[in-house]
């Protein structure tokens, strides 16, 4: 897939998925514009990337910094063409009778909300331009309850409802909103899952996991025509059909 000359934005892209997908655009040919809260960690990465990364230190929880970040990618690379909304946190897991509210509710605000946010801010200017992709990080949490996940299942279901509802409001537009269930992923977040040692999920050995290159390779594949039949849905890489199409191992 030559993204030579295309504009991507990807969210939480200070480690883990979001940090491999800069490397892989940026390697395919894209400018990529890399939004995390976690300032010096994006600035080493955009500098490991090359010229083609802008890193952009923003809490994507908030509207204002959506905005900011779709308008300094517009006007520093001239537009925008697929926004990939990774950002999520899964801290502090907690059952929902003893969770914090403040911080149940701060996990709604970047999962749920942060996912709303990008797509406000982005696909007005994508629509504009004729059309692009809008990417979002999905999960098996948004299909089924996990113990002690309330916060994260029911962002995860909310972001994959996101996705169904742009697809059926903006396709006609140009816009192809698809969904990515990458299965486990050996990141950082599945660390602070096994630290909780609470739930199926938290016992599983580390080889279990898949590496996070993999759903990178996976969302550069979904903006091809290769994927168009999923719009409005969710690619799960769980699926060994799905794997091989990407030409993952």
């Amino acid at each position: 897939m030559d993204m030579t000359g295309k504009t991507v934005l990807i969210t939480g892209a200070s480690r883990g998925i979001g940090a491999e997908a800069g490397h892989i655009f940026a390697q395919a040919g894209a400018n990529v514009v890399l939004v995390a809260r976690s300032a010096d960690p994006l600035a080493q990465l955009a500098r490991d990337i090359g010229d083609n990364a802008m890193p952009l230190a923003c809490d994507i929880g908030t509207y204002e910094a959506a905005a900011w970040a779709v308008q300094t990618a517009v006007d520093t690379f001239g537009g925008i063409d697929v926004l990939i909304n990774n950002a999520g946190v899964i801290e502090p897991i907690s059952h929902l009778s003893e969770a914090d509210p403040e911080d149940w509710s701060r996990v709604i605000d970047i999962n749920l909300k942060g996912v709303f946010y990008g797509m406000r801010a982005a696909v007005p200017a994508m629509k504009s331009a004729g059309g692009g992709s809008v990417l979002t990080i999905s999960s098996g949490a948004a299909h089924g309850p996990v113990e002690a996940w309330s916060h994260y299942c029911s962002s995860k279901a909310g972001a994959a409802m996101l996705t169904r509802c742009l697809d059926k409001e903006e396709r006609e537009h140009g816009i192809r909103a698809i969904g990515l269930s990458p299965g486990t992923v050996a990141t950082q977040m599945q660390r602070e899952i096994k630290a909780s040692g609470v739930n199926p999920v938290s016992k599983l050995d580390w080889s279990d996991h898949i590496p996070a290159d993999w759903p990178a390779k996976t969302l550069l594949w979904m903006c091809s025509p290769e994927a168009d039949e999923f719009m409005g849905e969710e690619i799960s890489l769980r699926d060994e059909a799905i794997r091989k199409r990407v030409g993952l191992a």
